[in-house]
């Protein structure tokens, strides 16, 4: 990498950062829209790894920045303190050679139009390289109205799911069991990449468990559809929902594709129907299947609307991952703590019991109904649940075991770094009225 190159990709992780911080973006799209502009696959992770990095540890970086600053940054300052962020992270987060860090960053600041502020910039970088940051303290990165939220619900885990909240995620693959065995392929990947550090686990049948950073496009047979990119806990799923071989399945809420994929590649003979009310993203749907060699129908629609949609014949099993917080993910997705607010959370429980009352109409007598978020929000998980069931005379709920995470009312509850998995919830709900 050439220092202009080193520069020009501090300087975009700092405007990508402005924008996520200061004006309300997601971070997703954010990447999403930047990273096919870089040529260089490096370029493209370091990208990534900062904004990740310094979205995490903002709120550390932001006690720096009020101790050794003479005068607080402003409201117009936004695209400074990203850049000074992107430094920080790289000297702490990433521990990358201060010299090219420093170097870079200071030069992203000619890059940025902010010549006259690259002294003061190299200043703070060298205080930081120097003294080290403040410590971290993991709840600070929290609302306190959020914070609030998950003492309440979860006081003895609470300092656990702040820490475990604020570290980079492992990389979980699912191995598609329709092309290979899990062993065959950990053995693949192990002799392509050596010196990964990577394991199956006996808690998630077709997973893989990746501790060393790797590229996607270094994976054995991705394109292919070999091996896909799902969290340990978001392939649960297709166990808590087991749905009968050949049996008709509706995924209401079906982007990116993932559980869709998953269950069809444990048997390709489901009727699977994939809905999701943005034809956007559900393109994004029809790609994953595509890739990973499997079928089923999709259709833009909404599920809490079936009468727009629906053709009256039943559904043998559904699953509705509904829409949620994502305090469950906060690891992936750390801008969730900068945008959530609490009547998100009104919005969202409404949502969801609409999907659940809507769903629940077309599910066959006997069928089963997999309720899951990835959530840590008893609001959205376990109350939410109670309170279907307690509206819903024809519903009970099945027991799930332990694999499923910490009992929570009719559900199961993961937290956030468990068995190195995301936060989720499951509810497998059966139908009365079967045999």
């Amino acid at each position: 990498m050439n220092p202009g190159t080193g520069a020009a990709v501090r300087a975009l992780a700092a405007q990508i950062l402005d924008a996520v911080a200061h004006r309300g973006r997601s971070l997703k799209a954010e990447l999403a829209a930047a990273l096919p502009g870089l040529d260089d696959p490096r370029d493209r992770s370091l990208t990534e790894a900062i904004c990740f990095s310094a979205l995490r540890q903002r709120v550390r970086y932001d006690e720096a920045l009020r101790r050794w600053m003479q005068k607080p940054l402003g409201r117009r300052d936004g695209e400074l303190r990203a850049l000074l962020w992107t430094g920080f992270a790289q000297i702490d987060a990433l521990q990358l050679p201060a010299h090219a860090a420093l170097s870079a960053t200071v030069e992203a600041a000619r890059v940025l139009k902010r010549s006259h502020q690259a002294g003061m910039v190299n200043a703070i970088l060298r205080r930081a390289q120097r003294e080290g940051l403040p410590a971290a303290v993991p709840e600070l990165a929290w609302p306190e109205w959020l914070r609030a939220r998950v003492r309440g619900d979860w006081a003895n885990r609470a300092e656990d799911i702040f820490a475990a909240s604020a570290e980079a995620a492992p990389l979980w693959l699912r191995v598609n069991r329709a092309r290979t065995p899990v062993s065959d392929y950990l053995q693949r990947l192990h002799e392509a990449l050596p010196g990964l550090s990577a394991q199956a686990t006996p808690l998630a049948a077709d997973a893989i468990r990746v501790d060393t950073p790797v590229a996607v496009a270094a994976l054995p047979g991705f394109t292919a559809g070999e091996v896909s990119i799902q969290d340990g806990a978001a392939q649960l799923v297709a166990d808590a929902l087991a749905p009968a071989p050949g049996a008709r399945v509706l995924d209401a809420c079906a982007a990116p594709g993932g559980k869709a994929a998953h269950l069809l590649e444990r048997d390709a003979g489901l009727r699977l129907l994939a809905l999701d009310v943005d034809g956007r993203r559900l393109q994004r749907v029809r790609d994953t299947l595509a890739r990973v060699g499997v079928r089923a129908q999709s259709q833009v629609a909404d599920a809490a609307e079936p009468s727009i949609w629906w053709d009256g014949q039943p559904f043998d099993a559904i699953l509705l991952d509904a829409p949620c917080s994502a305090t469950g993910i906060v690891r992936r997705q750390p801008d969730v703590l900068l945008h959530r607010r609490p009547e998100d959370i009104v919005a969202l429980r409404t949502l969801q019991a609409r999907l659940l009352d809507a769903a629940w109409t077309l599910l066959r007598p006997g069928g089963a109904l997999l309720y899951a978020t990835c959530s840590i929000l008893k609001d959205e998980n376990e109350r939410q649940i109670d309170a279907f069931l307690a509206r819903t005379p024809d519903a009970r709920a099945e027991p799930l075991d332990a694999r499923f995470g910490h009992a929570s009312g009719a559900g199961r509850q993961r937290l956030p770094g468990e068995d190195g998995m995301d936060g989720f919830f499951y509810a497998r709900l059966i139908r009365g009225g079967g045999e």
